[in-house]
This record gives C-alpha cells, sequence and structure tokens, in this order.
C-alpha cells in the first residue's frame, strides 16, 4: 500500500469519512495479530460500496488501514471514547466480543509509530478536505459513515436499531441538521435512534464545531441492513443494500440542502 488514505474531491458541502471500512494491514503487524485477529472481524464491511454514488459531487476520505492497525476514529491521546462503557482502544487490544487479537501486543513504540503512519495522514487528509469545501460554500459537514454488528453483548445490551445517528448530544452540528437527519431516518422503514449507544466517535467531536461552519454527524448502521449476514464472509446483499441506498440518498439530500439554507 503506497497510500494509508483515499481521496476523492467533489465541489458538494459534505465529506463523507469512511475511518473502518479498510483491511490493509502491514505484513509485519499480521505476523503479530492471532488467528482471531486476522479475521477482521470488525470491520465496517463494505460501507464505501454502500455510499458509493449516493450523493453527486461529494468528497470522500477513505481510511484504507484496518483498524486493528490503529483506530481512525480513536482520539490520539489515548483517551476513552465511551468513559465506563466497554469500547475498543486506539490499537485494540480485543475484538468487539471481548477476545484478545494479538500474539504480540502492540508497545507504545508501536502505536507512536501507527500514530504517525496512519492515524495522522487519515486526519490532515480529512481536515484539509473539510476546510476546502468550506472554503467554496461558506460551510461543510462531515458524515462519518460507519456500520455494526446488530447483537454485540459486549459493547450493548439487545438488538442495535438498524440506523444511530450521533451529534455528541447536539453539540457537533446544527439543531436544523440534527433534526432533519433524524426525521428522514425515522420515517424510513428502519428503526432509528439519536445520540443512543453510539453518539458519535471522536471524528464526529473532533470536528463538528457548528459556530465555525463545519458540522458533523455520525450514521452507524447495523449490518444486518446490508449484509446477507453478520458473518463471514460478509456478503454484500444486493437487494437489502439498494432498498437501504434509496434511504440514505433521501438523508444526504436533506442534510446537503439543509446546510446549504446554513451558509453566509
Amino acid at each position: 500500500m503506497t497510500n494509508p488514505v483515499e481521496i476523492t474531491r467533489g465541489t458538494g458541502p459534505v465529506v463523507l469519512g469512511l475511518p473502518h471500512t479498510g483491511t490493509y494491514v502491514p505484513p509485519v503487524i499480521k505476523a503479530k495479530l492471532n488467528a482471531r485477529g486476522k479475521e477482521l472481524t470488525d470491520t465496517d464491511w463494505h460501507i464505501h460500496s454502500l455510499y458509493d454514488g449516493l450523493l453527486a459531487d461529494t468528497t470522500t476520505v477513505r481510511a484504507m488501514f484496518h483498524r486493528y492497525v490503529i483506530d481512525a476514529n480513536r482520539d490520539p491521546s489515548g483517551v476513552s471514547l465511551y468513559p465506563g462503557q466497554n469500547t475498543t482502544t486506539l490499537v485494540p487490544l480485543t475484538d468487539f466480543d471481548g477476545r484478545d487479537i494479538w500474539d504480540v501486543p502492540p508497545s507504545e513504540q508501536d502505536i507512536s509509530d501507527r500514530r504517525d503512519a496512519f492515524h495522522s495522514p487519515y486526519h490532515t487528509a480529512l481536515e484539509a478536505e473539510l476546510e476546502r469545501v468550506r472554503a467554496i460554500h461558506g460551510t461543510a459537514v462531515l458524515y462519518d459513515c460507519h456500520s455494526i454488528r446488530s447483537r454485540i453483548p459486549f459493547l450493548f445490551d439487545g438488538k442495535l436499531p438498524d440506523m444511530n445517528i450521533g451529534t455528541d448530544g447536539g453539540a457537533t452540528c446544527a439543531p436544523d441538521i440534527e433534526t432533519i437527519a433524524h426525521e428522514f431516518a425515522a420515517s424510513s422503514p428502519y428503526s432509528t435512534v439519536l445520540n443512543g449507544r453510539f453518539r458519535g466517535g471522536w471524528t464526529t467531536r473532533r470536528y463538528g464545531r457548528p459556530s465555525e461552519g463545519i458540522h458533523a454527524i455520525q450514521m452507524e448502521l447495523a449490518q444486518s441492513t446490508y449484509l446477507t449476514a453478520e458473518a463471514p464472509p460478509w456478503t454484500y446483499d444486493l437487494e437489502k443494500a439498494t432498498r437501504l441506498r434509496r434511504w440514505l440518498t433521501d438523508i444526504l439530500d436533506a442534510i446537503q440542502d439543509t446546510v446549504l439554507e446554513l451558509a453566509p
């Protein structure tokens, strides 16, 4: 892999962040994972395909490396994303089921090296693209794209709603953006929650500065909405995905229209 980040530039105000769809693990790191870790179970499988082409002239910033290398949606200082709750760390030591993924866990130097080689380039690129589209429109919105298995007892009880919208309690975007996204999601046939278990990760919280014209919102989708099964080989279900894409298009269109209305 020559570049840890893949960028597709558009001129619209929406930037899609894709921090967890990458599956690249450098051989020297892969050799230290155990058999369970090498399965890469906690990938946001096919999310880049699900969102491809949904909104014209959109910018996308995609991490090509896997979250087991380093998690692009965690505070680089290592501060917990959800204090008091089970979660994974900057470089995960376990998978989402709480099981070890390493034969040779990363050292502090390993984490520092990966921060420089992977985490920092992703956020440098993401910040640059947000600033670029804000210069065009006077405003920008980061829509952070995620997915996860709908049942993970280590992380949450019961079954996760289909659409999980996070704005850190309304702090990361203008109220109109939060409202329109939630209303369109709630009008769909999918179960929806606003600021539930997933309130928006470090990326959403870092870039969401409504007073400065940069808004951020996270969408965490249950993988049951677009995969044949939430298990290997993690097959993309075209019929399910086509149905879901219709509603995601409506949500993205509504967010874009709203953010342009907020432009100075």
